[in-house]
């Protein structure tokens, strides 16, 4: 479900229109996460490290209301719920595209998002059938072997609803604690730098606590 936004009424009416025009308009940041929490949740657990922060940076994002907004038809709407696109790699070096859609309860989206994937890395090709022409989506990569300081996307300009784009690279211990680079890209138009900062809080928070997810969110 969406609600669209009245422009004349919304107080980043002039932001929006500003940066709506710009050749390249999507800005972002690239941080280290401390994972150590969620790392260790999953050793013990057995659950899905991988599952594990992507329901976590999905809880963020639907918490996050600026990260729900999309540009439609010349206007903004809000999505209730957004669900996330992830690349998929095969044991042949390609990838497939992946419709994980996002629940609060962990049980619940991690046997759907298990199945979804093995659909993918069964098939050929790129998989966009599910996920094309969505736009309640993050557009999400891994680099599980990149210990990445740095990070840029392919993207069509011009045409663009203004889906973030969020990458995760190889988890490294430093110290006593586990670390994740972590990229995140916006589009400015819908999204601004103290958003990115409220998302990537709330990530720190749910990945710090960790919580049983054997249990509803």
């Amino acid at each position: 479900m969406k609600k669209t936004i009245d422009l004349a009424q919304w107080n980043r009416r002039e932001h929006f229109e500003f940066f709506r025009g710009y050749d390249e308009p999507y800005h972002g940041v690239m941080v280290q996460m401390d994972c150590t929490a969620a790392y260790r949740r999953c050793k013990h657990t057995g659950n899905s490290f991988f599952l594990t922060y992507l329901h976590d940076i999905l809880r963020a994002v639907n918490e996050t209301t600026a990260m729900r907004y999309r540009m439609e038809s010349n206007s903004v709407v809000v999505y209730t719920t957004i669900h996330s696109g992830p690349t998929i790699a095969r044991a042949d070096h390609t990838f497939g595209f992946c419709l994980i859609e996002y629940t609060p309860h962990f049980d619940t989206y991690a046997a759907s998002a298990t199945a979804a994937m093995e659909r993918v890395r069964s098939a050929n090709g790129l998989c966009l059938q599910e996920t094309s022409g969505r736009n309640d989506l993050i557009y999400f990569s891994t680099l599980p072997g990149v210990a990445f300081t740095g990070l840029t996307n392919a993207r069509r300009y011009g045409d663009s609803a203004g889906v973030p784009l969020i990458s995760v690279g190889k988890c490294t211990l430093q110290g006593e604690r586990m670390r994740m680079p972590l990229a995140v890209y916006v589009h400015h138009a819908l999204v601004d730098g103290y958003d990115v900062q409220l998302f990537l809080q709330r990530l720190e928070q749910l990945l710090a606590e960790s919580p049983d997810h054997s249990t509803p969110a």
